[in-house]
């Protein structure tokens, strides 16, 4: 699943693009920019094809906006043999999953405005890749991480 955010600096907006596995909860793929273009979302989501390497008819839902709509991007999925699956113009309700994530994300991660991109950058890799992936537990995972929700799965 894909979904992108806003997170406000001081020196000026910086979208947060992010792919959730829905098994395990798991960030697989993550960009930011000060652009909010298609480049953005083909970065997270090659870097989560890099990561897993997911066998062909791996199902990826996003929803309809242009950036998921685009050439780069769906050349990318088409590549990967990826089906894609997006949601009906104006239905929230599909993407809750990835709403959470960003909700949780903000909540617990994000004091306010960070002073510089960097600043914000260097702050939500930490969060997502040491804490959210290893250490936070999650009701839906039986109070596991996803790290360890995934490896326990695999036993």
């Amino acid at each position: 699943m894909s979904d992108f955010t806003y997170i406000e600096t001081a020196e000026s907006w910086l979208y947060l693009a992010v792919v959730l596995d829905l098994f395990s909860r798991r960030v697989i793929g993550w960009a930011m920019s000060p652009k909010m273009d298609a480049a953005l979302v083909v970065s997270a989501l090659r870097m989560a094809l890099l990561g897993r390497r997911p066998p062909a008819g791996l199902l990826h839902h996003s929803d309809q906006g242009s950036q998921y709509t685009s050439e780069a991007y769906l050349q990318c999925l088409n590549l990967a043999l990826a089906e894609l699956s997006m949601s009906g113009v104006g239905n929230g309700y599909d993407n809750a999953v990835m709403e959470s994530f960003f909700s949780t994300l903000k909540t617990e991660c994000i004091p306010g405005i960070f002073l510089t991109h960097a600043q914000a950058r260097s702050v939500i890799f930490e969060y997502m890749e040491v804490w959210y992936n290893r250490q936070r537990l999650h009701s839906t995972l039986g109070y596991l991480s996803p790290v360890d929700f995934e490896h326990r799965s695999s036993l």
